[in-house]
């Protein structure tokens, strides 16, 4: 059974009313009450979803991870699935503090969106709005490859909007619903609780769309409060630019998150010294005996890291312990936890986790659990 802190009965009493419809919605607070001073309850990791890919796969729902920091839950990607599954971690809309996209596919950001929509009725989070912090606009679009092929080009006069531009046309597509919530069942300006960042930084010298993925850098900050500071570099993951890893450094640990990429310098350099490196990986053999072209072999070469490159980039960074997730294929039928392990292992001394959804991890533990 899990270990996490039982929601407490008000919790689930505020999360039943505003279920149920307007009226029990009206009786509740739109601002949280003065803050009270809560003691440290520690850090832990949970996988909400460990499957890499947009296509549905069995046992396992799409990206997405939470830091569990004093209660409050800062989210990495959201997956297909991420909606369901933070249900189940026991996690509520009220612990949602903050949203780090690691980069614009739709398999580590197709509930996004649906998460913040569907809870902003009567909610604010512990500490105010939820932040959501992703990459803002290429600027421009990769080159067709194969060379010469004819594609068309979607939205021509915006073709490659950022973190900001996603979630302003989201609340443009469900005008309705949110205009209809706020004016007949009191619920809060869903503005209020939804603040975007799209992720300055100084790209280093050589990088961007058409040029390096994730030339060296040097990590830099994304974001701090009082429990947690965020900093994050470039990944190599053609062709999508800008891509991250973000750490996590809090006072039980420090959590690391590859996001999709390929092996790279820089999710080394910004592991060295955590406790955790969250890295995705795929089997090449597998993925190779379901019939890959040559372009799709060549993709996943470039953009994603095998099995059995990921143990040494973990020893390189010194990490005590390695947690697969993204993995690619998903289900838990194709590929066996025991090959997982053993081709992670190699080149690598320390702890390996194969991820499954509700893996938990405290920081400062031996030992994973899973519900």
């Amino acid at each position: 059974m899990p270990t996490f802190p039982a929601p407490t009965r008000r919790t689930l009493l505020r999360t039943a009313a505003v279920a149920s419809g307007a009226g029990a919605v009206a009786a509740l607070p739109l601002r949280p009450t003065p803050a009270v001073a809560v003691p440290h309850q520690g850090t832990r990791l949970v996988l909400l979803g460990t499957s890499g890919g947009p296509v549905p796969m069995h046992g396992r729902a799409g990206i997405a991870s939470a830091l569990v920091v004093d209660g409050r839950v800062y989210l990495v990607d959201c997956g297909p699935g991420t909606f369901g599954r933070y249900a189940e971690a026991w996690l509520t809309a009220e612990q949602l503090t903050a949203v780090f996209v690691t980069h614009l596919h739709s398999d580590h950001l197709s509930d996004l969106y649906p998460l913040l929509w569907l809870r902003f009725g009567g909610f604010q989070p512990l500490g105010g709005p939820v932040h959501v912090y992703g990459p803002g606009s290429a600027g421009t679009l990769p080159a067709v490859h194969p060379a010469g092929r004819s594609v068309r080009t979607e939205c021509p006069s915006e073709p490659a909007p950022g973190t900001k531009d996603l979630i302003a046309g989201h609340l443009a597509a469900t005008a309705y619903d949110v205009n209809v919530r706020m004016r007949s069942e009191g619920w809060p300006d869903i503005r209020e609780l939804i603040v975007p960042h799209d992720i300055r930084f100084r790209p280093p010298k050589g990088a961007g769309p058409r040029k390096l993925m994730a030339p060296p850098m040097e990590p830099f900050e994304v974001m701090r409060d009082e429990r947690v500071r965020v900093t994050a570099v470039l990944v190599e993951h053609p062709p999508v630019y800008p891509s991250f890893a973000y750490r996590f450094d809090t006072a039980d640990g420090s959590v690391v998150f590859s996001g999709d990429t390929a092996p790279c310098g820089n999710v080394a350099r910004l592991a060295r010294g955590a406790d955790i490196l969250v890295h995705e990986v795929m089997d090449l053999d597998t993925l190779a005996l379901g019939g890959l072209n040559p372009a799709q072999r060549r993709h996943m070469e470039i953009s994603h890291t095998d099995a059995t490159r990921v143990g040494p980039l973990a020893e390189r960074a010194g990490v005590p312990t390695l947690v697969l997730s993204h993995l690619v294929p998903g289900a838990t039928n194709i590929v066996p936890d025991a090959t997982w392990h053993t081709k992670a292992s190699r080149g690598y001394s320390g702890r390996v986790v194969v991820g499954h959804d509700l893996t938990h991890l405290p920081l400062g533990t031996a030992a994973a659990r899973r519900n």
